[in-house]
């Protein structure tokens, strides 16, 4: 049939032309926004969000290296992406830890699947914590953000019946940012909801 001589459409992957609406955001929103904040003469000044890096570490898996391998499926489904099981770089005797041993998942996500995890972090899963009043503003000097998260049932994606193990992680925020006031009004402007403070 003639149909075979067409290209197959992917069913798995988003199309090409697919733009995620937080990166138009940036492109039409925020970068003027910030260079009209900072003064910036180009917008190739203007800083960008270059990857989100998602750990978990987790403290029993020295014990039972099933729960990090669960631990490795749960971040899978919260990130849309597989994650990869991180290990011990050295012994460290006080917690029965060995070099090599798996402790924990990791996972980074750019481009498309780092817009759509902002996306679902902001809009859906932080406004899930109870008596949720806005994160804390620290970073690190570098203009990169790390936001520290007790329990990883706040993502819908996971089912506490069949989860029901808590576990903590932290979502780290790599930014192009020289300065941690940009990487600061950067984060903002795509909503991240930073505490109120009184100046």
């Amino acid at each position: 049939m003639a149909k075979k001589e067409t290209k197959a459409q992917p069913t798995a992957q988003l199309p090409t032309s697919y733009v995620p609406t937080l990166k138009k955001v940036y492109k039409e929103e925020i970068v003027p926004a910030l260079v009209k904040q900072f003064s910036y003469t180009t917008v190739m000044q203007v800083p960008k969000l270059v990857k989100i890096t998602i750990n978990e570490g987790v403290g029993d898996a020295t014990q039972d290296k099933k729960i990090v391998e669960e631990a490795a499926a749960e971040l899978s489904m919260i990130a849309g992406q597989k994650a990869v099981i991180t290990s011990s770089r050295k012994d460290i005797s006080n917690f029965k830890l060995r070099k090599g041993m798996p402790i924990g998942a990791k996972v980074t996500l750019r481009d498309v699947r780092m817009y759509e995890f902002l996306e679902r972090l902001i809009r859906v899963t932080l406004p899930r914590i109870r008596d949720f009043n806005g994160i804390a503003e620290k970073l690190d000097g570098r203009g990169n953000y790390t936001l520290g998260l007790k329990e990883q049932i706040i993502f819908p994606e996971i089912d506490i019946d069949k989860n029901p193990r808590i576990h903590g992680l932290e979502i780290t925020f790599v930014t192009t940012a020289k300065t941690d006031e940009e990487a600061y009004a950067l984060l903002k402007e795509f909503g991240l909801p930073f505490k109120k403070h009184n100046k």
